[in-house]
């Protein structure tokens, strides 16, 4: 356990090895576990959803089961495609210019949400359309299980000892092996709960209790504030990117910025949802 000077107490980082085990030459990290464990689940629920035809605008599911299990790989491709291309464009092109094979390791540096979600966009929109499913509906259906994506993909963040929190001297703060002497908060985590858990939860209510689903869009938009909301809170404890540092004022970040339009778009597919399809 670490100690400084004015801090009460500090948990000791428990420097779990972010290489879960290896097979001769392959190594396989918690991460790409964390990613996967992710989708599978989020993957079951989502078909759970979709056996509910009562939940869905109509009393019609937007999709069989079939159909979910084929777009399991557009989104996988669309979550690891746009996430380590967003993260390299919006956080670390520098590096991977200087060194190139920096981009396919995906734990090193990690993941930007932002980007998996333009990926899983894409994804989103191609195969509605080519399989004749309502887009807002394909929206909502991946807006309900994406929490699950979160939540292991912070823990992943959390065993890598990445993306640390700001000195602090909270009961709770660690010291990050790569964060220096000081004890920082586990940002990381209070990310999982917020982005994972809580916001797991709250659309649950919407999906099972206000019947939301029934308006598409309604979910996808509330995803997407909650989202951003849960980020741009965080973000006043976790520690900018170094190449990055704060971009104005001392505390603006690059994760608020990109997390303000994501906010705007959510309240504005909640306001059209209301206007667009009456509930059954």
């Amino acid at each position: 356990m670490y100690s400084a000077p004015g801090l009460l107490a500090i948990l000791p980082y428990p420097n779990i090895d972010p290489i879960a085990f290896s097979i001769g030459p392959l190594a396989v990290h918690w991460y790409g576990i964390a990613y996967v464990v992710g989708i599978m689940l989020g993957w079951h629920y989502a078909k759970r959803m979709v056996a509910r035809p009562e939940l869905w605008p109509n009393g019609t599911s937007p999709m069989t089961a079939e159909k979910l299990d084929d777009f399991l790989v557009w989104v996988a491709a669309g979550i690891i495609l746009g996430g380590r291309i967003g993260y390299i464009l919006f956080y670390d092109m520098g590096a991977v210019i200087e060194n190139p094979v920096r981009a396919i390791q995906i734990w090193n540096g990690g993941m930007s949400f932002h980007g998996g979600l333009i990926g899983t966009t894409l994804a989103m929109i191609f195969f509605a359309r080519r399989n004749a499913i309502p887009v807002w509906s394909m929206f909502d259906t991946v807006a309900t299980v994406a929490p699950f994506g979160l939540f292991f993909g912070r823990l992943a963040n959390f065993v890598n000892g990445e993306l640390w929190g700001r000195i602090s001297d909270v009961p709770w703060a660690m010291v990050f092996p790569t964060g220096g002497p000081f004890a920082r908060h586990p940002s990381q985590l209070y990310e999982a709960v917020l982005e994972g858990i809580v916001l797991l939860l709250v659309l649950r209510v919407l999906t099972h209790r206000v019947k939301a689903l029934r308006k598409p869009g309604t979910v996808a938009g509330a995803f997407a504030c909650g989202y951003a909301l849960s980020r741009i809170f965080v973000e006043f404890f976790r520690e900018p990117d170094p190449q990055l540092g704060y971009l104005a004022f001392g505390w603006l970040t690059m994760g608020m910025v990109l997390s303000l339009p994501m906010l705007a778009i959510g309240i504005w597919a909640i306001l059209r949802a209301r206007v667009a399809v009456p509930t059954p």
